[in-house]
């Protein structure tokens, strides 16, 4: 289980957002790249980040603060925010990005998802991000008519390596995982599944170590992390405890 400590950029900022409005933002840390610095010296494995702007705008917005992090870190990092075309998609694998997350292009345009995982396997994962089972696009200004079910099932032979799937409705709230329908999709599918929105204390990562959520490959943590709420010690821990009890 990969605990993935979360930045999420707009106008070179580290914000979180509350239900995915870009209106209810709060900024966290005016330089993401020491943020990301301090989430690497914590001892986590693997950052998420997601340039808000870029979600918005359809092409990368925020490309100057991922580069001033990929040179202060060594630890994977994957992006989500604007990745719509398979130009994009090279373009930051060259840079060092180790896995890029498409999502409104997962829905508008399945045949990229499957280009891209086939050209470079375990390095495309699909983000989902659900308002009442139905997913969300274009920063998630737009509801679909598709479930995240439906549109995970097009790309089980696909070479995806990864579904991260996002409760909008608990994103930024501090609710706790909406684990219920996170492992609901993992049993549904093969593609690993990491879950993400309303991630807010200790009780989440317990849960998360519960048997039943074995299948999960992770989980996302922003505010709580930000907010002291989440110690990154007592987590990490946790976390390895049961990995070497496993």
């Amino acid at each position: 289980m990969i605990l993935f400590p979360a930045i999420d950029l707009k106008n070179g900022e580290c914000v979180r957002l509350e239900q995915g409005d870009m209106a209810r933002a709060t900024v966290f840390n005016l330089d993401p790249a020491a943020q990301a610095k301090t989430f690497e010296t914590q001892g986590f494995e693997y950052l998420h980040v997601v340039d808000l702007d870029g979600a918005f705008a359809g092409k990368p917005m925020n490309a100057q603060a991922v580069e001033a992090m990929l040179k202060v870190v060594k630890f994977p990092v994957q992006l989500g925010g604007g990745i719509r075309d398979l130009a994009t998609i090279e373009a930051w694998l060259a840079k060092g990005i180790r896995r890029v997350i498409i999502g409104t292009a997962a829905v508008r345009d399945p045949a990229l998802v499957k280009e891209a995982a086939k050209k470079f396997p375990g390095q495309v994962a699909v983000g989902l991000d659900a308002r009442d089972g139905k997913v969300a696009v274009e920063g998630w200004a737009e509801t679909s008519t598709v479930t995240a079910l439906d549109i995970a099932q097009r790309f089980e032979d696909a070479g995806v390596a990864a579904i991260i799937f996002t409760d909008i409705a608990r994103d930024g709230l501090l609710k706790g995982l909406n684990l219920d329908a996170t492992v609901a999709l993992a049993e549904a599918i093969s593609i690993p599944v990491i879950a993400s929105g309303g991630f807010a204390s200790i009780a989440d990562v317990k849960a998360l170590l519960e048997p039943r959520a074995r299948k999960l490959e992770g989980a996302i943590s922003g505010r709580a992390l930000y907010d002291g709420r989440l110690d990154p010690a007592e987590a990490l821990t946790l976390i390895r405890n049961a990995r070497a009890a496993a």
